[in-house]
């Protein structure tokens, strides 16, 4: 097995610490920087795979509330394991107004640094990071195999951004 696909998930990091950086190309083949969104809050979603029924409901959830992010200041990122050719093709079909990040080669790295890559199935686990404009990490949710995240606790967060 070659090292790039044998990456050991590191720890989940942890509320309160930095955000590790990271670049991807999303859905149009362009470089996305973390930290490039400094001076801004993200969202940093990772989830399977495009096109897979429980994915798919939370990012068309993102996407038909996309003003709650926008009313806190906060770029949506969403990140699996899919091509930049398979995330254009979604994205297009379900209108996704935000980026799709491609952690295609090394397969799955990104999702390793952030501690949600499952070694045994290929795929991201269902983890979500909310990261201040400061870049620090200010809410951490990582659901288990087939089990949505809910909105609600996104808005909740987003509103103590804005306070903070």
């Amino acid at each position: 097995m070659t090292p790039a696909l044998s990456l050991a998930p590191g720890p989940v990091p942890a509320v309160g610490e930095t955000a590790p950086d990271f670049e991807l190309v999303n859905q149009f083949g362009e470089p996305v920087k973390l930290s490039s969104f400094r001076g801004q809050n993200v969202v940093l979603v990772f989830y399977p795979f495009a096109f897979s029924g429980i994915c798919t409901g939370e990012l068309c959830e993102i996407r038909d509330n996309l003003a709650v992010f926008e009313d806190a200041r906060a770029t949506v990122l969403a990140v699996s394991v899919d091509s930049k050719f398979s995330l254009r093709a979604y994205a297009e079909k379900e209108a996704y107004g935000f980026d799709l990040l491609a952690d295609f080669w090394p397969h799955g790295a990104v999702a390793s640094t952030y501690g949600v890559f499952d070694t045994e199935t290929g795929m991201a686990k269902r983890g979500t990071f909310i990261i201040d404009a400061a870049g620090t990490i200010r809410y951490v949710v990582v659901n288990p195999r087939g089990q949505a995240r809910e909105l609600s606790e996104y808005r909740d967060v987003l509103a103590g951004l804005d306070q903070a």
